[in-house]
């Protein structure tokens, strides 16, 4: 049996009170694996390409796609055209509800997209369930 790292969570999120509900609900959930948030897209990828970022292990992204320097769809299409980052399960997490966007994302490889509703109860919710489904998942080993 491989021995398992734990997958760290790579929060892309411009706003710092949806990135902190995020968080507060994913702990709920009985989630405890790190947590990286980054503010824009561009500290993001240069973590996730830098040395630090490769031997830290598996990762599971959690995705905005309005962010302050780029769009979270550019994002995407960088880390599935990486034959490590690939493997990352990305969870597209943003208030456009757009379906050509949905189906975009989906093209690009995105796992999960989630829209975050403006209303705070079903935000939560949505985050819960999210939650609920990082504590099960199984993220394949890169090597």
């Amino acid at each position: 049996m491989p021995n398992q790292q734990p997958v760290t969570i790579i929060m892309v999120e411009d706003d710092e009170g949806h990135a902190r509900l995020i968080e507060k609900n994913i702990r709920r959930a009985g989630v405890c694996n790190e947590i990286l948030q980054f503010a824009s897209g561009t500290g993001a990828l240069e973590y996730l390409f830098s040395p630090e970022g490769r031997k830290n292990g598996p990762v599971l992204v959690l995705l905005d796609l309005n962010l302050p320097d780029m769009h979270g769809t550019d994002i995407l299409a960088r880390l599935k055209s990486d034959d490590v980052l690939k493997r990352a399960p990305v969870i597209v997490l943003t208030t456009t509800d757009d379906k050509r966007e949905i189906e975009r994302c989906y093209d690009l490889g995105a796992n999960v997209y989630i829209t975050k509703p403006v209303e705070y109860a079903s935000f939560s919710q949505a985050i819960r369930q999210l939650g609920l489904f990082l504590s099960v998942m199984h993220i394949p080993d890169a090597s």
